[in-house]
């Protein structure tokens, strides 16, 4: 077997030993990983989809759209999930799929060509990590870690096993934020000096949830996975598990990741120099851990010398709209279902703002959500450019694990690390209440023991992401 394709079992076990990954961080299943597959031009992509139910049943209904694609397996720990996800593809006339609640007995099939991963955050990077050892290409969720550190172990697992892994940024499949930077890097607006990103969505109060039994069909003990065990509530399973910091990384991590990555994109940068955080979790009395209101600003020194810098505002009540892009979800829009305190369904007039401005030397430009952008140019402010157009990431993965070809992936997982790592220095700083001072060549926060120690999580046994992958 080639060191391309991933490693031999002999070379797996003694790995294994010697870095706390496969066997025994799998809890003694062994698998072997899988020979380079080369898929004709009729060959199918036999696709297994993890966490299933809510995002990942957007992902199976991607891929089961998709020509020579079969949605093969779902991985779910909650069976009333699964069940509830083979009616829907029964009455949309999907295959039925093979069924697991372990990931681990997943990874022994040997008849999956890649894995999609929509499961809580603190799984991500672990499941990601172990498909590349099991020698199999991944599409992996946004933020594609829970911290700073595990996001490097992925990207390290993927170069060193040579798998095709996507990360979950859907923009930058888009038509719109495609054109749009190319616009800037032609120079439409100028020198590109500045990048607001703000996420003003609707969030009504999660309330308090006690203790309770965990539901029947549920494996609790797989669902906590490396996060520390803590009795079953209501507000730490299903969604809730955003403003959690055991499992979740706040709005930030949950739709501010997409808008800091194009953020970050659009300034031309990598990791910043210098982040700094205020905010709080105002206005509700519930279980909420996570900050509902955040302020952020990030420096960055560019390839050519220059700072740069990325400002970012999350909200989650009532505002008024960052500007017009003529897109519902960044500006005005129709009115749309909003469940209210207490589950009670209502109709509210959504001024949601999801998007990024950019301003340079020339004007601005906006980008709207993930599929709209306009610019303004000059001291007058006059319309430029503008367009629209979404695309399908899913479909790029597809091509890529057909090609080989990771150049051609349209968010690979070292700019998906790059952008997390956005979300998790934020989240330090906040929790810290100080300004971080980061080295991106050393990848650590200067003179500050207590924030670097914050860029790696403990884990509990045996789902412990490896020292050495």
């Amino acid at each position: 077997m080639s060191k391309k394709s991933g490693i031999t079992r002999r070379d797996f076990i003694k790995k294994s030993t010697a870095s706390g990954a496969g066997l025994a961080a799998l809890g003694g299943i062994s698998f072997i990983t899988n020979p380079e597959k080369v898929f004709g031009a009729n060959d199918r992509v036999r696709v297994a989809v993890v966490g299933i139910r809510g995002q990942g049943f957007g992902h199976i209904r991607r891929y089961a759209a998709m020509a020579n694609v079969e949605v093969a397996a779902l991985c779910d720990i909650d069976e009333n999930v699964i069940k509830q996800r083979l009616e829907s593809m029964k009455e949309r006339d999907i295959p039925e799929p093979k069924t697991y609640t372990d990931y681990r007995k997943l990874l022994e099939d040997k008849s999956i060509d890649a894995v999609s991963i929509a499961t809580p955050n603190h799984w991500h990077s672990l499941q990601g990590i172990w498909a590349c050892q099991a020698g199999k290409d991944a599409y992996i969720e946004k933020p594609c870690s829970h911290t700073y550190w595990e996001g490097k172990q992925l990207v390290e697992a993927c170069k060193r096993y040579d798998r095709i892994v996507s990360h979950g940024t859907n923009s930058r499949s888009g038509k719109a934020p495609l054109e749009a930077m190319k616009k800037m890097n032609e120079g439409l607006i100028g020198d590109v000096y500045l990048s607001r990103a703000v996420c003003y969505k609707w969030r009504d109060t999660i309330g308090r949830k006690g203790p309770e039994k965990v539901p029947s069909g549920v494996d609790y003990e797989l669902w906590t996975g490396p996060a520390p065990m803590k009795p079953f509530t209501q507000n730490r399973f299903h969604y809730n598990w955003h403003w959690i910091w055991d499992t979740g990384n706040g709005d930030l991590g949950n739709q501010g990741v997409h808008e800091m990555d194009i953020a970050r994109w659009g300034l031309g940068v990598e990791l910043p120099t210098k982040v700094s955080a205020i905010g709080g979790h105002f206005m509700f009395d519930d279980d909420q851990e996570t900050p509902n209101t955040l302020n952020c600003a990030l420096e960055f020194k560019a390839a050519n010398g220059k700072k740069k810098m990325l400002e970012f505002e999350l909200r989650h009540w009532i505002t008024n709209p960052e500007c017009e892009i003529g897109r519902p979800s960044f500006g005005g829009g129709p009115e749309v279902p909003f469940v209210g305190a207490g589950g009670r369904r209502q109709q509210k007039r959504a001024p949601n703002s999801i998007g990024n401005i950019f301003y340079g030397s020339n004007g601005y430009l906006a980008i709207g959500g993930y599929d709209s952008y306009k610019s303004w140019i000059g001291p007058e402010q006059e319309a430029g450019p503008h367009g629209e157009g979404g695309g399908n990431l899913w479909a790029n993965f597809i091509d890529c694990v057909r090609s080989r070809k990771k150049e051609n992936l349209r968010a690979p997982i070292r700019e998906g690390h790059l952008s997390s790592a956005l979300v998790h220095l934020v989240n330090i700083s906040y929790k810290l209440g100080r300004t971080l001072n980061f080295d991106p060549v050393k990848e650590e926060v200067t003179g500050d023991a207590e924030a670097n120690r914050m860029l790696r999580n403990s884990y509990r046994k045996p789902y412990v992401v490896p020292e050495k992958v």
